[in-house]
């Protein structure tokens, strides 16, 4: 693949734009050498502008959304590609969102390019524990843990009731809860089958994933040993379905 080619991929412009940007020598060696078209190349030695380019195809991004963004490239603003370079909505394919985080949660997103990998995340096929930080309105009464755990509660308008979650309590209004599910907005309709409200919904794990080191509002790009656990651990919650 052409240079032009592989940064018109990345979101840098159009064919035509990038090759007038290695034509213009703005593409550079990591030691400062000129890059033309058909130079061989190689991601991490890349730089336009002095800057390194943006992650390589394949990448899982993890992004620590705020309260107000939307899971969307096409929505009402704020979305939560404002956080990043406003050419990853140019890539070809796009960092898509693996599910969605509505507006009023915040917490721990993934997105990748990896079609095959999202789709595992996301199918009800595999069931990747996700853990939730929950404030409620009232405290626990104290049966909820068991109903959470039976794998007999059934949210109102679904046919088939939800598999066992774990519920701990923190403090009497501050709770996590994981699951191993992703239905449209399903912490919060738990909260109401057992006639609590919640207050806030904050996504603190995904998988064997957490938030350490990334601040609100921030991403950065899984390392390739994160990955790699990040799919063996989908290999295992297939196994123990």
């Amino acid at each position: 693949m052409s240079l032009a080619r592989y940064l018109a991929r990345l979101g840098y412009g159009t064919r035509k734009e990038c090759e007038r940007l290695v034509a213009s020598r703005q593409v550079r060696s990591a030691g400062g050498a000129i890059l033309r078209d058909a130079d061989p190349f190689a991601h991490e030695d890349v730089r336009v502008d002095g800057a390194p380019l943006d992650p390589p195809p394949g990448s899982v991004v993890l992004l620590h959304k705020p309260v107000g963004y939307v899971c969307s490239t096409r929505d009402r603003p704020p979305l939560v590609y404002d956080l990043a370079p406003p050419r990853w909505l140019q890539r070809t394919p796009v960092l898509a969102t693996v599910g969605r985080l509505d507006a009023d949660t915040s917490g721990l997103l993934l997105l990748t390019d990896d079609g095959p990998l999202n789709h595992q995340l996301t199918s009800p096929r595999w069931h990747l524990p996700k853990g939730y930080d929950v404030t409620l309105a009232d405290p626990l009464r104290g049966e909820e843990a068991e109903q959470f755990a039976s794998g007999t509660l059934r949210l109102q308008g679904d046919d088939a009731p939800l598999r066992p979650a774990l519920l701990s309590a923190q403090a009497p209004r501050q709770l996590r809860l994981t699951i191993r599910e992703g239905r449209y907005h399903q912490v919060r309709r738990m909260f109401a089958a057992v006639g609590h409200h919640v207050v806030t919904l904050h996504r603190a794990t995904f998988g064997p994933l957490d938030l350490t080191g990334v601040a609100l509002g921030h991403w950065r790009v899984l390392s390739p040993e994160e990955v790699s656990g990040l799919r063996q651990a989908v290999q295992e919650a297939k196994g123990s379905r």
